[in-house]
């Protein structure tokens, strides 16, 4: 395993944000020849710099933390179980959000895409799958693309697909994880015979269409997330709630 130093990390990441060294000093306050000197390992930044450059790079907490150890500092974040005792009010507003959403279904998930919570709304939809896939972790990526999982209800897959796949693509841009790019590899890899789904017409967002009990279900998602989180956990979890895209659609989970 390659061991890298404090300033070779943060030249990586100036890289994956597609920043110069000017265009970081700006954003820190610093000069241009001090970033040089940080990357090149001729000046050993301290911890409250290694954060000031961290933040203004947008690296996730657990990366800071792997920063500030490369720096020969302690890590500075935590990461807790979402059940802990600390986190019992971020733990109450999830719980609220997705009480709230109901009827419509909304999962939390992690960095790797693991559920982590949903609300009585998704009970249904898993009961469509086969019981082996819901085994801790349950995966969301696994869960909607297996065939043995959701993928067989999917009308759209190969839209569905790919919508998963800029997803993760994106955020594997953003964060580069071994554990996410084998998940990527394992499902979302384009084949080289891979043929370009149906083209499903849609004037705002492209739906995730389902055929339940022979109805077609139109849903759109949205994802929210903590502003300013602290601990790792709460950084890296997401909620991402359905919302019926036609009145059909709504009908089905109020009727």
């Amino acid at each position: 395993m390659t061991v890298y130093t404090v300033g070779e990390l943060l030249r990586q990441w100036r890289h994956r944000r597609g920043l110069s060294q000017l265009d970081l000093a700006i954003a820190t306050d610093v000069s241009a020849r001090h970033v040089s000197l940080v990357e090149t390992g001729r000046s050993k930044p301290s911890a409250d710099m290694i954060l000031r450059l961290a933040a203004q790079l947008h690296v996730p907490l657990r990366d800071r933390n792997r920063l500030l150890l490369a720096g020969g500092f302690a890590p500075r974040y935590t990461e807790r179980p979402l059940d802990d005792d600390a986190l019992t009010a971020a733990h109450d507003a999830i719980r609220r959000v997705l009480r709230a959403h109901e009827p419509y279904p909304a999962v939390v998930f992690d960095r790797r895409w693991n559920i982590v919570m949903t609300n009585r709304a998704v009970e249904p939809f898993f009961a469509q799958v086969a019981p082996d896939l819901l085994r801790p972790p349950v995966n969301l990526v696994r869960l909607g693309l297996h065939p043995r999982g959701l993928a067989r209800l999917v009308v759209n897959l190969a839209d569905v697909r790919a919508v998963f796949r800029s997803r993760i693509s994106r955020q594997l841009a953003t964060a580069p994880d071994p554990d996410l790019t084998a998940l990527y590899e394992e499902l979302l890899a384009p084949g080289p015979d891979e043929a370009p789904g149906q083209r499903i017409d849609a004037d705002v967002v492209i739906p995730m269409i389902l055929n339940i009990d022979g109805r077609e279900l139109r849903l759109f998602s949205t994802i929210t997330t903590f502003g300013t989180p602290m601990d790792i956990t709460i950084d890296e979890i997401a909620i991402e709630s359905y919302y019926p895209a036609d009145a059909e659609s709504a009908s089905y989970f109020t009727g």
